[in-house]
This record gives structure tokens, C-alpha cells and sequence, in this order.
């Protein structure tokens, strides 16, 4: 229930050519605008509205994936259709889009940076370490 297509999956990897120019996925997102701008002075974050610079059309495919993720996590149980469901609950349909986008974006670059496949069993703990 990744939620990137081949469209999306060729198309990020036609757009940025060498993912390892970023050095994490939040340079990625940043660098597609899918982060909130920050105005922060004096130790005080204050976070606007998404950016929206960077590529349009990747940004568009990525909401269309994020959107799809959300409507097919209202039939699902797994981990992360119940993780979109609290979020959705948490934030409200517009945020629970974005936070959906920066995910996958995320998730797309550390698959192009590192040339792996995608494992939706992946649990984010070292191999071999259970999760408790």
C-alpha cells in the first residue's frame, strides 16, 4: 500500500536523475516543496504553508498518490493504513494529504539514493531486532 505508481516512480527518477545530490529525504521534500516554510527568529519555530516551489508536476503526482493511500487505508487494517486513519483523526483531511506526500517523497528517495526495492514489511529496526 505504498501508494507510488510507475507513473510517479518514473517520473521522480526522470526529475532528479541522481537522488544521492540530496543528503536525506526532508532535502528532497524540501527541494519539491512539500515542507512548511519556516519564519523562525529567537528560538521560536513558527511553520506557514507549504512551500510549492520545486517541481509542480512531481509535487501533483505525489498528492494524487497521497490521496489514493488515504482512500484505500479506509478498507485496510495493516500498519500503515492505521497510522494515515489516527493522522487523518489527529490533523484533518488537508494536513493528513501533505504529511501522506512528505512520506512517500521520503520513502522515494531513500529507495532512488540507495538503488533498493521497496519493503512495505520494513519495520525501520536494524536487521536482525525484533520490534517490541
Amino acid at each position: 500500500m505504498f501508494g507510488v505508481g510507475l507513473i510517479t516512480a518514473s517520473a521522480a527518477s526522470a526529475t532528479v536523475g541522481d537522488a544521492r545530490q540530496f543528503r536525506n529525504g526532508r532535502q528532497f521534500a524540501s527541494w519539491l516543496g512539500l515542507v512548511p516554510k519556516q519564519n523562525s527568529s529567537g528560538g521560536k519555530e513558527r511553520l506557514g504553508r507549504i512551500t510549492k516551489q520545486g517541481d509542480a508536476y512531481l509535487r501533483t503526482l505525489l498528492f494524487q498518490c497521497a490521496r489514493v493511500t488515504l482512500t484505500a487505508s479506509r478498507r485496510r487494517q495493516d500498519r500503515l493504513a492505521r497510522w494515515v486513519t489516527q493522522l487523518v483523526e489527529r490533523v484533518g483531511y488537508g494536513k493528513a494529504l501533505i504529511a501522506i506526500a512528505n512520506k512517500h517523497t521520503r520513502v522515494l528517495w531513500a529507495i532512488l539514493a540507495k538503488g533498493q526495492r521497496f519493503d512495505p514489511s520494513y519495520d525501520g529496526q536494524p536487521h536482525g531486532v525484533a520490534a517490541q
